[in-house]
């Protein structure tokens, strides 16, 4: 969410921005926002006039009343009581004037960074670097859940008897597996510094509202009947939370954490054929990264971030690639984004397995948490990114450490969290 006097003294400044991110439709929340705020302004300036002025009038009637002039004094009593009945429709007026200029900004998105690409969507998003060599090899690759069907290792049809669509069961080696990653991405971020951390995995809805737009709380969260009260999409919405309400010592900055949770989603639209098995889901697991950072840090943290989710894949035996999301592709609330993805030897293409974003002052505002520093207080930026989220990278790495007779290798640096395992033999 933008600053209020950002909009008022940088309207076309905030209009050419909504064109970039192909928003043309909220063009006129800009005028329509700064005319509610100037009312707001005007009638917040005549309240504080009228209070002023109730003061000094009291002053006066009971200077009047000690002169034994009563007929005086009545008439600036009359005066007080109109005064205080214009006073609390100003009141009301500015409640509810300011609650229309709330709605708006909620709505208007961010600035976004001058390194973002323009572009309509993510078709458009901009390739940046790729690490390592993508193979594709002479033997064919299955698909995912035959991989692990293979091993005894899924079970979708008794999830979908349980739960519905989206949901499944893992079973024996990879289950292990998964497990497996989780973790080693855990000691992986301790061992960068990070500190680790459990949420809550849920959060109340002024949380919710601080941490994504609107169209993504639709598309995404789950609210739990009968409470204030919404499953979260990502550990990434309750750790930013934590800090709701807060003003920080800029000496505890920056604040750099790493959470594990389940994460749920609604997942709302039609799926393509690549997005069966586990690879678009209601249900899954995550490790997460979140920084809290001074404004002047954040772009060093924002690289710092994304190539840590780098590191880990490689470390992993698995090529990924960078892409600067464009204009059209980030949420609201976001400064600039990079996808990094992960590449399918089946598929011969790479697909997403994390997101990186930083998201300037905007969460910071909404959920109104400051810094106190030398020169006072301030804002300060806040950044995710996701580490690792099976099952999603469970395609990745077992299309890319999967071999010609079925078996699945373990790389390295997976073996301890494995119990020593090196290699996964297929049971059918």
């Amino acid at each position: 969410m933008l600053d209020i006097r950002f909009v008022r003294e940088n309207p076309e400044v905030v209009k050419q921005n909504i064109r970039n991110k192909f928003q043309d439709a909220k063009l006129p929340l800009v005028d329509e926002v700064i005319e509610l705020d100037a009312q707001a302004r005007a009638a917040q300036k005549e309240a504080d006039d009228l209070r002023a002025s109730r003061n000094k009038l009291s002053k006066q009637i009971g200077m009047l009343m000690g002169q034994k002039k009563f007929d005086e004094a009545n008439a600036v009593k009359e005066q007080v009581t109109q005064n205080a009945a214009r006073l609390a429709e100003l009141e009301k007026s500015e409640a509810e004037l300011a609650e229309k200029v709330k709605k708006i900004m909620m709505v208007i998105p961010n600035i976004i960074d001058p390194s973002v690409p323009i572009g309509k969507d993510d078709s458009e998003n901009v390739e940046v670097e790729r690490f390592g060599e993508p193979v594709v090899p002479d033997y064919e690759i299955p698909y995912h859940t035959d991989i692990m069907e293979s091993f005894g290792g899924i079970d979708l049809d008794s999830a979908h008897r349980v739960a519905g669509n989206g949901f499944y069961y893992l079973i024996g080696d990879i289950a292990r597996l998964h497990s497996a990653v989780i973790t080693y991405a855990r000691d992986f971020m301790i061992n960068r510094g990070f500190t680790y951390c459990i949420p809550p995995f849920m959060i109340r809805s002024a949380v919710v509202d601080g941490v994504m737009s609107f169209a993504e709380m639709d598309s995404m969260m789950y609210k739990i009947e009968g409470e204030d009260l919404y499953l979260i999409g990502t550990s990434e919405h309750s750790m930013i939370g934590r800090f709701i309400d807060q003003i920080l010592d800029e000496s505890k900055l920056p604040q750099t954490l790493t959470s594990y949770s389940p994460c749920f989603r609604k997942e709302k639209g039609a799926h393509g054929l690549e997005e069966r098995g586990v690879y678009r889901i209601h249900q899954f697991e995550k490790q997460e990264m979140i920084v809290v950072c001074k404004p002047e840090d954040s772009n060093y943290w924002y690289d710092k971030l994304w190539q840590n989710t780098v590191d880990l894949f490689r470390s992993m035996d698995i090529p990924v690639r960078t892409l600067a999301c464009c204009s059209g592709d980030l949420a609201d609330l976001k400064v600039k984004s990079l996808d990094v993805e992960a590449w399918s030897p089946r598929q011969k293409k790479y697909f997403e397995v994390g997101s990186c974003s930083n998201l300037g002052e905007a969460q910071a505002r909404r959920l109104r948490i400051r810094i106190r520093g030398e020169k006072g207080t301030y804002l300060p930026h806040t950044l995710n990114n996701t580490v690792v989220a099976p099952p999603r990278m469970l395609i990745a790495f077992l299309e890319n450490n999967l071999q010609a007779d079925g078996t699945v290798k373990i790389p390295d640096v997976l073996q301890p969290y494995m119990g020593g395992t090196k290699l996964l033999v297929p049971n059918k």
